[in-house]
């Protein structure tokens, strides 16, 4: 029997009837914020900040269960700073949010090393932060918690993707594993005592190649592959199409998943499959950007290309299958 995410409780559809009411706060030419994308962006003057916010999700129920609190930080600011760079933006600093069940002085100072950790990786300050003791809300589990982050970037040139034409190739950058989504269904299906461990394993960050990647060549288009994972390469251009037809080989963890999920569809659309972050780029700059990665001990490869049909779409053994 296969399981999905929305019957594990995720509904990816509703987020953009969410997206659509929050945009209705935002008024033509006031600030010229631009919204849809992985960041925001909005003017100060002459200046422009990219500024981003997210949590750790149910990835925080695993570390409960293996009571292991010293990673969970470094994926706060992961999910911050790699959706930051996908619009070209350096991110410079943040601060966090620490909800607490009760006072836990342990819990705060492992989660704390995972914070300085996630900010010396990605050359930002941590400048503020609130705890707050929730007793009645925070509740489950052996140390409940909930953890969130903030940050803001500098923007010099905007990269929003409207550059991305057919002919382009999609470089994927490899994950560390399966970061920090899906894990409302990965919970469901993955036995703790076995995957807990890697299950635990930090989101990877981007920042110090992309950084260097951006510096060195034009990029067209970058993707952070987070909830939705490849559905949502559309963000970055809606005019023309993202087939993948190159992923790489699965490793056990995403195997183990496929086995009882049993469709091709949902997987790419819940989970990375073992690419974080997606390049964008004419292929004449892919040795560039392939280089780099090495160069930072990330693995690389062309996973795909832009052609002229909208959408997304995965080509595997002879299939061609709509993620979007």
């Amino acid at each position: 029997m296969s399981i999905s995410y929305k019957d594990a409780g995720v509904d990816i559809s509703k987020v953009k009837l969410i997206q659509n009411k929050i945009n209705e706060t935002i008024f033509a030419g006031k600030s010229g914020a631009l919204v849809g994308h992985y960041a925001g962006i909005v003017k100060l003057g002459s200046s422009s900040i990219a500024i981003h916010t997210d949590g750790v999700g149910s990835k925080v129920l695993v570390a409960q269960d293996l009571e292991k609190y010293d990673t969970v930080g470094i994926d706060a600011i992961a999910m911050n700073v790699n959706d930051i760079i996908c619009i070209g933006a350096k991110p410079l600093a943040g601060v966090d949010y620490l909800a607490l069940a009760e006072e836990d002085d342990f819990l705060v100072s492992e989660i704390m090393k995972g914070l300085v950790k996630g900010a010396e990786e990605s050359n930002i300050e941590i400048v503020g932060g609130e705890t707050a003791i929730l007793p009645e809300i925070i509740k489950g589990g052996k140390r409940p918690f909930d953890l969130a982050f903030t940050a803001i970037g500098e923007v010099k040139e905007v990269i929003s993707g409207e550059a991305i034409k057919p002919g382009d190739i999609i470089i994927g950058l490899e994950s560390s594993g399966l970061h920090s989504n899906g894990y409302t269904l990965a919970r469901k299906i993955l036995d703790v005592n076995e995957w807990g461990q890697e299950m635990l394993i930090p989101t990877r960050i981007y920042v110090k190649p992309v950084m260097e990647m951006i510096s060195s060549c034009k990029i067209s288009g970058i993707a952070h592959i987070t909830g939705g994972a490849f559905s949502k390469l559309t963000r970055l251009n809606k005019k023309h199409g993202f087939l993948l037809d190159s992923m790489p080989k699965l490793k056990p963890i995403f195997i183990a998943l496929a086995e009882k999920v049993q469709d091709e569809k949902e997987m790419h659309r819940t989970f990375n499959m073992g690419i974080g972050l997606c390049i964008i780029v004419p292929k004449e700059k892919q040795n560039t950007v392939l280089s780099i990665a090495e160069k930072h001990n990330i693995n690389s490869q062309v996973i795909g290309k832009i052609i002229s049909d909208p959408g997304v779409f995965l080509e595997k053994e002879g299939k061609k299958i709509k993620l979007d």
